[in-house]
Order: structure tokens, then sequence, then C-alpha cells
């Protein structure tokens, strides 16, 4: 019907919902669902429960950021550790000097040097660095050992005895020699047979330390701490020469790779000329010592990476790169055996008119017995 033009339009009316007051939007939205749920139905708009609109999601939200965080830091930490470990082998294939071969035909096997005991002979020679000013200084061949210490570890073992360099035995074709002959007549092989048939145990691998690179393990490591007397000695001839000259008063002293290497090789120290070779092998114990505690400080995680690269090539050894993580593995795990110097009963003279240091048999097979037992 057509609309009469005497009559007003005709207009539908329609409400407007109300509108959201400010600051309140989400709970008056929350009103009208409420207003209009079928009976029965539950806050949240679920039948069977479950969790809330308002503050349910967010509460599961703020419940697991911990644990996202540590699950974080986890992973960060197992990443560390694998490049840490991939950079130790790579750096065993590629930067660490072999043994001679010869050496393999005087160790006695044994197993993975973690779960099952070892009889380490570790040695360093006191052979000079080529380019060494030190007049009359040894730069070829093997030189004299100027370290000689026994490492048992694996399978729960802990166990450590320094051999004083200066001990006569009789070395095959040579008489009898001081001890540190050995390593000089016939590298590490002699040094092998000789110790093995005087002390009558088996050794299953050789550690020889590369003292060019050890500075710089130490140096990875942020040093070591010396705590002792007042030492003065000079390494390959002294500052004089062209070598380094260790100057430490008596107390606690925290110290570079140069310098811990100095106090590793000191044979004669300027500020107690008393002291002989027995303290000379407790230093090496002690900066050994040191060396273990510092590898398992919380700061050296952080340098872990670089203590990974620079550890394979200090060390020249018969042991791949995976028997040497079990070593230090099985090092870590063990606490800290006493301090044992295989110690002299008397003095004699060689024909060459040195002094050297005698043990009897009855003291050495009790320092054994208390050896092997570790």
């Amino acid at each position: 019907m057509a609309n009469d033009p005497e009559q007003p339009p005709q207009y539908t009316r329609y409400r407007a919902r109300a509108r959201l007051s400010p600051g309140r939007g989400e709970e008056d939205l929350r009103e009208g669902r409420r207003a209009q749920a079928p009976n029965g139905a539950r806050r949240g708009g679920r039948r069977g429960g479950g969790p809330r609109f308002g503050g349910g999601w967010r509460d599961l939200r703020a419940w697991s950021k911990p644990k996202r965080i540590a699950l974080t830091l986890v992973s960060l930490v197992v990443a560390w550790l694998a490049l840490s470990l991939v950079l130790f082998l790579i750096s065993s294939h590629f930067e660490r000097t072999p043994l001679p071969a010869d050496v393999a035909s005087v160790l006695d096997p044994a197993g993975y040097p973690l779960t099952s005991a070892n009889n380490i002979l570790v040695l360093g020679s006191d052979r000079r660095q080529q380019n060494s000013k030190e007049p009359g200084a040894e730069t070829s061949g093997f030189g004299r050992s100027d370290t000689i210490m026994l490492i048992r570890t694996g399978g729960g073992h802990a166990a450590r005895l320094s051999i004083p360099r200066d001990t006569i035995i009789e070395i095959p074709g040579h008489g009898l020699q001081k001890v540190n002959a050995a390593h000089e007549f016939g590298g590490p092989a002699l040094s092998v047979s000789v110790i093995e048939h005087w002390l009558d145990i088996p050794i299953n691998h050789v550690v020889e330390v590369n003292f060019e690179n050890f500075p710089q393990l130490i140096d990875a490591m942020g040093g070591v701490t010396y705590s002792g007397g007042c030492i003065v000695s000079n390494l390959d001839g002294g500052s004089a020469d062209g070598g380094f000259t260790l100057r430490l008063s008596a107390g606690t002293h925290h110290l570079d790779g140069k310098q811990a290497l100095a106090l590793a090789r000191t044979r004669k120290n300027l500020c107690a000329p008393q002291e002989t070779d027995i303290q000379r092998e407790e230093h090496q114990q002690a900066l050994f010592t040191d060396m273990k505690h510092q590898l398992l400080s919380p700061s050296s995680f952080l340098r872990l990476p670089w203590i990974a690269w620079h550890a394979p090539p200090a060390i020249i050894s018969d042991m791949s790169g995976t028997e040497l993580l079990g070593m230090f593995a099985a090092l870590a795990a063990t606490g800290t055996p006493p301090t044992r110097v295989l110690l002299p009963t008397g003095q004699t003279i060689l024909p060459s008119g040195e002094e050297g240091l005698t043990i009897s048999e009855e003291a050495r097979r009790a320092d054994v017995a208390r050896f092997m037992s570790g």
C-alpha cells in the first residue's frame, strides 16, 4: 500500500547494546556471557570445566616460565660441554704430538682409563727449546727427565708417587745411573722398561709434558695458585741468557703459564739452596693438585672450550683423544690423593763423581704397595 503523504513516515526502532564502561570492558563482557549462558554451564563457557578465561591461561604460562628458563639453561650447558668435547677431540687429532713408536711395545694393556685402574707414567724432559740462548743447552735428543711421577687412576683409584730424578738404579747397557738418565739414553720407552722392572709394577700409559705448549694451557685455565716458601730460579739460563727468572716471596701467588713452567722445572732454588730433589717433587705435586682444583672451579667452566683446545698440545702420549678424556674424567671424579715421594734411605757416589740417592728394597716395596692400593 502506498504511503499516505499526509501521514508522517514510520521508523523501526532498535535498542543499542549497553556500552562498555572504561576500564571494565573485560568484566562487563564476562557478565554478559554469564547472563546468556544456559543453565548448568560452568564459568568459562565449558560444561566440563577447564581453564578460566580471566586468569587461568595466564597462570599456566606464569607457572611454566621457570621451567622454560631451566630448560634453556640446561640446553646452553649441554651445548657448551659438547663444543668443548668436539674441540678437545679435534685438537687431539691435529695438534697432539705422538710418542715414538717403540713405546707401545713396552706398555701393559689395560681397560678404559675412566672405568679401569691404570698406571700412568708422567715425564717431563729437560730438553731446551730450539731458540734457547742458554750456554750449553741441550736442544736435541730426548733429554733427561726433569719430572718422573706415577699416577694411578680409573675405577675409583687415586694415587700419586713421585720418583726423585737423582735416584740411582741399574740401566741396562749403562750400569748404575740416575733414573732420569734413562730418558736421555732411550727416550720414554727405556724409562718405562727401567721403572717397570725396578718397581715391579705394570705401566699402562705414558704422558710426557710438552713444555713448549704447557704455558698456553695454564693461561687458558686462568693461571694456578702456589703457596709455599721463597723461590728464586733461572729457567733456561734465566733472563740474562734469554730464559726466564722466577722470583716468588714466601706466601701465596697466582702464577701465569711461564711462572708455572719455571716452578715445575726449578732444579736449584737460589732462595733456599738447602732444598733437595724431594722438595722439588713436592712442588710439582702441589702444582699438579692446584691444576686439578682450577679445572674443577666454576670459572674454568666458562673457559672450558679454550682449555679443551690447549690441553692436547701440552701432552705427548700414547693415548687417543677418547682415552685422554677418560683419564681426565677419572682424575676429576676422584679425590686428591696425598703427596707421596719415593723417599731415599741413603746416598752414594757414582764413578762419574756425581752424588745420587739410594732407596732400600724394603722402603721401595712399602711405597709401591701404598701406591697400588690407592
